[in-house]
């Protein structure tokens, strides 16, 4: 079976966008608030994407499984100071809720790919 493409794979197409919306936002806040909040939410949404590419380089299973593991508790991560900004009203309603909604739609996404790469190591 042929090795499908890293910018193929959906978790990893549905990542980066995400990231690069979170900077659009976050690169027009004032420095106190993307010194502390920004610096955080940026480097866990980016850290999704980042940890699904090293999966993917990765040789072992096991060591893929984990990695996606990681990008699982960016992901998580993500949604926490999502909702610390919101709650320092740094972001509008409307930005909170389209992040939240593309973060739980990755969420399961990720969750089944995790279980795929299981499913491949059982049968390895």
């Amino acid at each position: 079976m042929p090795v499908q493409p890293l910018e193929e794979i959906e978790v990893h197409k549905l990542a980066e966008p995400i990231a690069d919306k979170w900077w659009e936002i976050i690169s027009r806040w004032k420095p106190f608030a993307q010194d502390t909040v920004g610096k955080q939410l940026i480097r866990a949404v980016d850290s999704i994407g980042a940890n699904i590419a090293e999966s993917y380089g990765r040789y072992h299973y096991g060591e893929k499984i984990n990695h996606l593991y990681y990008a699982r508790g960016s992901l998580y991560e993500a949604k926490f100071f999502a909702r610390r900004a919101k709650q320092r009203n740094l972001v509008t309603e409307a930005q909170f809720n389209e992040m939240m909604n593309d973060l739980q739609t990755l969420a399961p996404k990720l969750n089944a790919y995790i279980n795929s790469k299981k499913g491949q190591r059982a049968n390895a």
